[in-house]
């Protein structure tokens, strides 16, 4: 059986590791804003030109993953957000062929508005085709517009969840699909997935109690908190799984030019210097968080330039904090 673990891509015993949530565009930004009005781009769709570029050069430089939001429907009035704008599972697959080296995320599927079938096969494609690289991010949706568009009920999506989840378990391992409660050793989701199982992180509580959670997740990802509150949520995940399960932790940044800049909060995040994020990330790892997903869209400074000060004067100096709760 492969020994083959996306999660060990993210999760180190002695380092926070760093990666990146899509899209990768500065579009929050004042000067963002001004580019999108000035070539009427709809607000909330992201500038993707120079997106697969500083994808390939994060993988490069060695951020742990990317990852890529589900967002089927692009409700212009009540979200304002087209997500990653590509469907999800084409977009991974497509990112499989460009990295090489970092973990490919969504953050998250929103399991019930798919069928599980189809959500098996897809992942499996996924993780076939990056060589064992796919962490399965995935949530029960908080966009109502989704369910009537698809004739689904939105109260019952805890169930179809619950439901989704213990198909796709059955479908990735050997001995057939699941047939009206049996395996049929005639039927196969091909093609089959290079790990062993795909590795589950969900978002928020997907209408589920944190025991269940606990007993069917590798992972979960939340988003920002101040200190005290993530503390208390790591602590609690690492002893609901046995120090086993992952913490991850989504981060807004704009990392301003003077390194000494202290820290003004932002939405989801904070804009600051280089040596009071280091600071800021430091206590996040003492915390038990294991990795964080940056977010580049309110960054006044171009991504290109953050990213490779990312990479070259933050991530060095995660190296030696240890996260308490890591496995």
């Amino acid at each position: 059986m492969s020994k083959i673990s996306a999660l060990n891509l993210i999760r180190k015993p002695d380092v926070m590791t760093l990666g990146i949530e899509l899209p990768l565009d500065n579009d929050w930004s004042p000067e963002g804003l001004a580019r999108a009005r000035a070539t009427g781009r709809p607000h909330g769709v992201a500038d993707l030109s120079s997106q697969t570029d500083l994808i390939r050069r994060a993988d490069a430089l060695g951020f742990a993953a990317v990852w890529a939001r589900d967002v089927p429907v692009f409700d212009q009035v009540n979200m304002g957000d087209a997500g990653s704008v590509y469907d999800v599972f084409t977009l991974l697959g497509f990112l499989a062929g460009v990295t090489r080296h970092m973990a490919l995320g969504t953050a998250a599927v929103v399991l019930p508005i798919r069928h599980p079938l189809l959500m098996a096969k897809a992942a499996a494609s996924v993780d076939a085709l990056s060589g064992g690289r796919l962490l399965l991010g995935v949530a029960s949706g908080d966009r109502p517009v989704e369910y009537p568009l698809l004739g689904l009920d939105f109260d019952g999506r805890g169930e179809r969840f619950r439901e989704a989840v213990g198909y796709m378990r059955q479908a990735w391992q050997p001995g057939g699909l699941p047939v009206d409660g049996r395996r049929d050793p005639t039927l196969h989701i091909l093609p089959r997935p290079a790990q062993a199982s795909i590795p589950l992180i969900v978002a928020g509580q997907a209408r589920q109690d944190d025991a269940w959670l606990a007993a069917n997740m590798e992972g979960r990802f939340v988003y920002p908190g101040n200190l005290e509150k993530l503390s208390l949520q790591t602590k609690a995940w690492s002893d609901a799984t046995a120090h086993k399960g992952v913490f991850i932790s989504a981060f807004h940044l704009d990392l301003l030019e003077d390194p000494n800049a202290s820290a003004q909060p932002i939405r989801f995040g904070a804009r600051l210097g280089r040596k009071a994020l280091v600071q800021h990330f430091g206590a996040l790892a003492r915390a038990g968080v294991d990795h964080i997903a940056i977010n580049l869209r309110q960054s006044s400074r171009p991504p290109a330039e953050v990213i490779e000060e990312l990479a070259s004067d933050v991530m060095p100096r995660l190296g030696k904090i240890p996260a308490i709760h890591a496995a």
